[in-house]
């Protein structure tokens, strides 16, 4: 098949391509997941798992899809120092005020 054909059967089906950008540690993942199915072309295996992901329905999903958030706790010592910073700032404004 001439790359024309290819391009023309592409278009027929309603093919398109999807890009999208990863970082190295994306990249090591998908290369794992399809050594470990024996899946050799990174498009297929990411068909696979969207369709597979979709199958699950939104209860099966969404927690799939759901970004891990970080949350940062102020340690007491640091909170500490900065209730003070504070509580110096307003003593200084406060003096520097005008009536």
């Amino acid at each position: 098949m001439t790359s024309r054909q290819a391009a023309a059967k592409r278009k027929s089906r309603g093919e398109v391509e999807v890009r999208f950008h990863s970082l190295p540690a994306t990249r090591q993942a998908l290369a794992e997941l399809t050594a470990w199915s024996g899946i050799e072309e990174q498009g297929e295996a990411i068909t696979l798992m969207i369709h597979h992901l979709h199958g699950l329905g939104p209860d099966g999903a969404l927690p799939l899809l759901t970004p891990p958030r970080h949350e940062y706790a102020i340690p007491e010592n640091v909170s500490r120092k900065l209730k003070l910073a504070y509580d110096r700032e307003v003593l200084r404004l406060g003096q520097n005020a005008t009536p």
